[in-house]
């Protein structure tokens, strides 16, 4: 990575603003793990970043957010401009807020949906305010800091899922509040539970009538978004745990790992041990 200026803002080791200028094309082929929530905002440039395990690329003016555990990989970037804004839980997580703007809501932890967020000329003009005040704030160090500190990325979050839903096909519709239902049940209980049934009698309704709501919104079936979600994390494990595959195998629900093998390689094409052979090149 050619890197023509980098400035970073700090606070307590709990929250910080790093402002990037790129000299040009970074290339990461090697798996990064995230370990605290992000903001990324490219202000002017192009790429392809893989972000559990699925590629997504951008031109132009765009933000995208991970989550604690997710996996991040760049394949090819040329940005001139770009800030990132890292948080722990505890910085921002453990308060109260509407479930929309929360670490689980609409921009967090939602590892069913693209990450990415465009902003339009207006939201730009927003977002330059609040992060000017980020830092003349971080520059500051004036009583109650913290607070300060925290009412500013709460107001970028507030604005970031304001643009998610006037941007995006975000509705509130029947089907699509059943689905946000379910994938916060598959979110919580994927390790333990594994069949459409479970999470349907959770819900109140048949199988057959979950599935009949999945296909409304031309989302995948429920059978398959369990599996993805276990194969996912199956994924991290293999790359970012030194367990075996068996003691993988039981921290995701299967009493056998002779299946669990098996159902993996069905739904990658390799085995555990290949699959991380292979990411680890």
């Amino acid at each position: 990575m050619a890197i023509q200026d980098i400035k970073t803002y700090t606070f307590q080791d709990v929250f910080s603003l790093q402002l990037v200028d790129f000299e040009k094309a970074c290339v990461v082929n090697e798996p990064t793990q995230i370990n605290e929530y992000k903001i990324f905002w490219i202000k002017e440039g192009k790429g392809t970043y893989n972000i559990d395990f699925k590629s997504y690329s951008f031109d132009g003016t765009v933000l995208f957010f991970l989550s604690p555990g997710q996996v991040f990989t760049v394949d090819s970037e040329r940005i001139k401009e770009a800030y990132q804004l890292s948080f722990t839980r505890d910085f921002y997580c453990i308060q109260t807020h509407d479930t929309e703007i929360a670490c689980n809501g609409v921009l967090f932890n939602n590892v069913y949906e693209t990450p990415f967020v465009t902003p339009s000329e207006r939201d730009i003009k927003k977002l330059n305010f609040i992060l000017d005040n980020l830092v003349e704030e971080f520059e500051l160090a004036e009583t109650a800091q913290y607070d300060m500190l925290q009412s500013f990325l709460k107001q970028f979050i507030i604005y970031s899922v304001r643009m998610k839903k006037e941007h995006s096909t975000v509705k509130d519709d029947t089907e699509t509040k059943l689905f946000k239902d379910f994938s916060l049940l598959v979110e919580q209980n994927f390790r333990k539970l594994h069949s459409v049934t479970d999470y349907a009698n959770r819900l109140g309704i048949s199988p057959k009538s979950l599935t009949k709501h999945f296909q409304k919104i031309g989302a995948e079936t429920p059978s398959d978004f369990i599996k993805n979600r276990i194969v996912t994390e199956a994924k991290r494990q293999l790359l970012y745990s030194s367990e075996a595959v068996k003691h993988i195998a039981f921290d995701l629900g299967f009493n056998d790992p002779a299946y669990f093998s098996r159902f993996f390689t069905k739904a990658t094409g390799n085995s555990p041990a290949q699959f991380k052979k292979t990411q680890k090149v």
